[in-house]
């Protein structure tokens, strides 16, 4: 079943008609569809008041304060959809990973996984481990009524960069030593990470998520040829494990202009493009029967509302000959960017695409 079917399953009627999805099922659509990588966060005063306090990793698991937060930027700039607010290790610490969102740092791992003994410490993960999910997702269905919802979860390669290395890195010399020195240990690690990554998205489908993301943040560190030979399998295989709900499925990745067409061919319905590519040449390389999603620089939303105007003129001009395209930045917003600015770029977008 394609994002282009009738919906199926549980995916909510009521957004089915959105804007943003059919941007996604790259049918004709009122105006260019917006929403915002990272929406959901410090960019917002209101996010910082009531996170006042909570460590990151207890507010993913608090389902009215989840709600809270995913509805704040569709409420402040008439975003076309939400992003649920959650983490991408969510779902290891949900299986019983020991791990930390630091302050500054990230998602820190207490015992890296580097041996094939390690793998038993992944196991299934079950709806049970994140009933919490499910119960936001039943508050933020019932709130945002004709407004998608997005699912999210991080793809099996950067979940395996966090766990081998033990929180982030600006090289990745434990996963590519791992990735290159023993190949069938890599294989059986991102499949098992699959897994998971497939379950925890299925979760979130069945109540009531209109759209997924899978994000691959760190997967721009390798070459298409390791690409396809280490990642693909196991991406194509977790966004196989939803393709039957009918619900497009968005693909996106940091730094990632060479990988953009295998990123397609991994089973994306749409894929996310960072600042680096104009629309139209990741058009040619991404291919024909997907839709696109990005792209505006996140740091330009840092200068005149005349220069962001200009930089997303050149964006839409980019993008007037696909087939589907979700406005969004190159990547998520930046902590320190001023909410009204987002609201501007909305109200423009909007305006300068109405049909």
């Amino acid at each position: 079943m394609s994002a282009n079917q009738s919906p199926v399953g549980k995916q909510p009627s009521a957004t089915y008609d959105s804007a943003f999805l059919k941007a996604c099922r790259r049918e004709p659509v009122p105006h260019t569809p917006v929403w915002f990588m990272r929406q959901a966060g410090r960019s917002l005063p209101e996010y910082r008041k009531v996170r006042e306090g909570i460590p990151m990793l207890e507010s993913c698991m608090r389902p009215e304060l989840v709600t809270e937060i995913t509805l704040q930027p569709v409420r402040r700039h008439d975003v076309d959809a939400a992003i649920y607010f959650s983490d991408i290790v969510v779902p290891l610490k949900a299986i019983g990973i020991d791990l930390d969102i630091k302050p500054g740092i990230g998602p820190v791992i207490e015992n890296p996984i580097r041996t094939r003994a390690d793998l038993a410490r992944l196991r299934d993960l079950t709806p049970e481990d994140v009933s919490y999910v499910t119960e936001a997702y039943g508050l933020l269905t019932r709130e945002l009524g004709a407004t998608p919802l997005i699912g999210f979860a991080g793809a099996p390669f950067t979940l395996a960069s966090y766990l081998v290395e033990g929180g982030p890195s600006r090289n990745h010399e434990h996963t590519k030593a791992l990735m290159y020195g023993d190949p069938e240990l890599w294989a059986d690690l991102l499949d098992r990470l699959a897994d998971i990554t497939g379950a925890f998205l299925k979760v979130q489908i069945e109540a009531g998520a209109s759209a997924v993301q899978l994000f691959d943040s760190w997967v721009g560190a390798l070459a298409p040829a390791d690409y396809r030979r280490f990642v693909q399998p196991a991406s194509r295989k977790v966004l196989e494990a939803v393709a039957g709900y009918g619900v497009p499925r968005i693909h996106f990745g940091v730094g990632t202009g060479e990988l953009l067409h295998d990123m397609g061919e991994a089973g994306a319905d749409v894929v996310g493009v960072d600042w680096r590519v104009p629309l139209d040449e990741a058009a040619r390389r991404v291919g024909p029967g997907k839709a696109l999603q990005g792209n505006l620089d996140p740091a330009v939303l840092f200068s005149s509302p005349q220069a962001v105007e200009a930089k997303t003129r050149e964006v839409l001009d980019a993008a007037a000959g696909l087939e589907g395209h979700v406005f969004n930045l190159g990547h998520g917003v930046l902590p320190s960017t001023d909410p009204d600015a987002l609201t501007r770029l909305v109200e423009y977008v909007h305006t300068e695409t109405a049909r």
